[in-house]
């Protein structure tokens, strides 16, 4: 008899008696722990025994023993039924939402402060709820989302997508990064004007468009024209640059976490105060069981703006 044909012919049931009766050596003990009569017990064994084609326990009148293929057969019964155990324990926590996987875009400025949070608050109040993460400019987020590639996006505005429900998770302040030696140390706090005529690590337009943009209204609005010697996408990048003195940048709070030396912060007044904002996207129609439990795990109110530090 092949494998497959072999496991097909006996059931799950014939199983649990036979690992009843081996476990109580006592049939009676065994069919009132199965909560049935001693007949039907003996019956469901003796059709395991004919599938199979060996003799699994030895009954007298006055006792029952397991024969040598009998002690290997229970392990191997033990080890099938903890499986379907597992299993059907795993799908009703699955469709129920308790477990599953969502699959999470974010921006890289997302990973300094607010991914790092939310991956600890899932670690505490929903540890079933597995991520895969996928680091995705916002444009690529909103692509992925409609296609189906992530569950969940963390991206920057503005996202007119009818098709997305979002959720603002995150508002920060913008800081002033500023190399070693920088007069504007001095000032506890700065003003965008302090930036006027002078070298600033800029924002590149094509690979960090939000936050170019962004800037380039707050100045536009103050009367503050910068020197942009570098345009790039990636803060750390800009943070190296400011450690080089090259010029100072202008970053989402949540960057002091990315320790550079002779790099310090100053805060910087802007109107509106905290105009980083970073939402969370889904599909509407998305059907994922786990989705509303890891919706829980996302802030209801914003992120309170923190004072900068160096």
């Amino acid at each position: 008899m092949t494998g497959a044909s072999f496991w097909s012919q006996f059931e799950l049931r014939q199983l649990r008696c036979f690992v009843a009766a081996a476990e109580e050596l006592h049939f009676g003990r065994a069919a009132a722990r199965m909560n049935m009569t001693q007949p039907p017990l003996s019956r469901q064994i003796q059709l395991l025994e004919h599938v199979l084609g060996v003799k699994l326990l030895d009954r007298t009148s006055r006792a029952v023993k397991l024969t040598p293929a009998g002690r290997v057969f229970l392990l191997e019964a033990r080890r099938i039924l903890r499986l379907t155990e597992s299993a059907a324990l795993a799908t009703r926590r699955i469709a129920s939402g308790e477990a599953g996987t969502i699959s999470l875009g974010f921006t890289a400025a997302s990973g300094y402060s607010f991914l790092p949070r939310l991956l600890l608050q899932r670690a505490s109040h929903a540890p079933n709820i597995d991520m895969a993460l996928k680091e995705m400019v916002s444009s690529e987020q909103v692509d992925s989302l409609l296609t189906g590639r992530i569950d969940v996006g963390l991206l920057r505005p503005p996202i007119d997508r009818s098709e997305f429900t979002t959720r603002r998770v995150v508002r920060e302040r913008l800081v002033a990064a500023l190399p070693f030696g920088d007069p504007r140390l001095a000032e506890a706090a700065l003003t965008l004007k302090d930036f006027d005529r002078s070298p600033l690590v800029m924002y590149a337009a094509d690979g960090a468009r939000y936050f170019h943009d962004m800037l380039t209204g707050l100045f536009e609005a103050e009367g503050a024209t910068p020197i942009a010697v570098q345009s790039l996408s990636q803060i750390h990048s800009m943070l190296a640059l400011v450690r080089a003195g090259i010029g100072a940048a202008l970053v989402p709070e949540a960057a002091m976490s990315l320790h550079f030396d002779d790099v310090h912060f100053r805060p910087v007044t802007t109107m509106p105060t905290a105009p980083v904002e970073l939402y969370a996207a889904w599909r509407s129609d998305n059907d994922n069981p786990a989705l509303p439990a890891f919706l829980d795990l996302l802030r209801q109110d914003e992120t309170e703006p923190v004072a900068p530090h160096d």
